[in-house]
């Protein structure tokens, strides 16, 4: 692959931090959308929720697209909806770092979320991820 555009896959760091009581609903409700994408979104390459060691009400989701498309099928999902809407009564902290190139109405998708966003846009390097 030499060079990087909508078509190319790229990873999404989505880091969240749960308010204090919350965090078991907080993993049901994960584990739940994480259900439903693997079995409705094809173009997820890769989806975990992470937990950071030291702050138990820390979590990333670690997610990899095959492309724009499948982020922004990703994002009209239902049940990502229901998640994102769940997060406003049990999160308290959301913020957005994508590492690969994105086109910019994929860009723009995801800056109308509000929510703190950094893109890493790629210079050089190659990927595997068909």
């Amino acid at each position: 692959m030499n060079s990087f555009d909508s078509n190319t896959p790229f990873m999404l760091l989505a880091r969240i931090h749960v308010k204090p009581g919350c965090v078991e609903d907080y993993l049901e409700l994960a584990r739940a959308t994480d259900a439903a994408v693997e079995s409705s979104e094809p173009g997820m390459l890769h989806h975990t929720f992470d937990q950071d060691p030291d702050d138990p009400q820390a979590f990333v989701w670690s997610e990899v697209y095959a492309n724009d498309a499948a982020f922004e099928a990703h994002v009209s999902n239902p049940p990502v909806q229901e998640y994102l809407q769940k997060h406003a009564e049990l999160g308290d902290g959301f913020s957005v770092e994508v590492y690969g190139t994105v086109g910019s109405e994929c860009q723009a998708l995801m800056e109308s979320f509000g929510l703190p966003l950094k893109i890493f846009q790629t210079k050089l390097g190659y990927s595997r991820v068909v």
